[in-house]
């Protein structure tokens, strides 16, 4: 079971980052797939998620409008859209996947998870 993280970086104020995650070895339409994020000396925040079976969107508050979750059961991949950044986006971003679940994920109920990727937002 594999989650393969791709994309982030760094970039500046009001730029915008896509965030990938290539998913293999679990049947993919089966999970709730999302995106949390950590920041060193924080909690980790879920980010936003989308369900398995109807396709619907969670999103944080502080990302809502902003940031955009997509799926393409087709390549058992994951996506994030991030716009509008801001320096307090800055975080390792983590994808994860939940059998069955609902929305907002929550983070004790994270089956598998992604090996995260830094994303720095300059001022």
């Amino acid at each position: 079971v594999q989650l393969v993280q791709s994309g982030g970086g760094l970039v500046q104020a009001g730029g915008s980052l896509r965030l990938s995650c290539a998913a293999s070895g679990f049947t993919f339409d089966d999970y709730t797939i999302g995106w949390f994020r950590q920041v060193p000396g924080k909690e980790r925040e879920g980010v936003s998620c989308m369900t398995y079976s109807d396709g619907d969107t969670y999103y944080a508050d502080s990302v809502k409008g902003r940031f955009t979750i997509s799926r393409d059961g087709a390549k058992n991949a994951v996506y994030l859209q991030m716009n509008s950044l801001k320096p307090e986006d800055t975080a390792v971003y983590y994808c994860t996947a939940d059998l069955y679940g609902a929305r907002p994920m929550r983070e004790r109920d994270v089956d598998y998870w992604g090996q995260g990727t830094q994303v720095t937002v300059s001022s």
